[in-house]
């Protein structure tokens, strides 16, 4: 391989690199937002992977029944956070084209730059 093409390569990773980091600065002003119990619990996540908002309905506030409270909010908290993850791939993966690239995006998607965790 060349050095011409060898500082090509390392000026389209350090590319990559900066675009990588303008998307994940992105991500945090991105949110997605789930419910549960037919609305009555409301979570709102952003890109970062941070839970930003829970919002619930006085009428499923039962003293007596905690636990499905409870489960209601896990529930929108996990469907709002898989949204905002989901969010983040299709950004990441656009970014690499699409290619498998481990920490970049495209199929698998597992490392997102460290934002989710794997």
């Amino acid at each position: 391989m060349s050095k011409k093409m060898l500082g090509n390569m390392l000026r389209e990773a350090q590319k990559l690199q900066a675009e990588m980091q303008r998307v994940q600065e992105e991500a945090k002003s991105k949110t997605a937002e789930a419910t549960a119990g037919g609305g009555m619990v409301t979570v709102t996540a952003n890109g970062a992977g941070e839970v930003v908002s829970i919002k619930i309905e006085k009428d499923v506030v039962n003293p007596e029944d905690v636990e499905m409270l409870e489960d209601l909010v896990l529930a929108a908290t996990n469907e709002a956070l898989r949204r905002a993850k989901q969010i983040v791939s299709e950004d990441m993966g656009r970014l690499a084209g699409g290619l498998n690239i481990p920490g970049l995006g495209g199929p698998g998607m597992g490392g997102l730059g460290g934002m989710f965790g794997a």
